[in-house]
């Protein structure tokens, strides 16, 4: 399941309609529909509030709008495999380092 198909989901599951959401976001109504359709990338800032508004999980919900980011970008690449084990072992170094 997508990000948006899982904030859509969510919405029309607790019966918020579109309008009082993107509202709350302060977004436009049809930017929040593409959203949700997978049509356009939510921002981080609106992944965190539509998890506050949504009564998600935000961990959860920012780690799969994380994984789509990172999944657009090297979903094509021949190498990305490869590359997402050393981005790995970079932000454990990284996150050791930094202790």
């Amino acid at each position: 399941m997508t990000t948006g198909e899982l904030i859509r989901g969510k919405r029309e599951q607790k019966g918020l309609l579109l309008r009082h959401v993107s509202a709350q976001l302060d977004i436009d109504m049809a930017i929040l529909s593409k959203i949700e359709r997978g049509e356009r990338k939510a921002t981080k800032e609106q992944i965190s509030k539509l998890a506050d508004i949504l009564e998600m999980d935000k961990d959860f919900l920012l780690i799969q709008y994380l994984s789509e980011k990172i999944l657009y970008e090297i979903q094509n690449e021949e190498l990305g495999i490869k590359a997402l084990k050393v981005a790995e072992k970079a932000i454990k170094y990284g996150a050791t380092k930094n202790k």
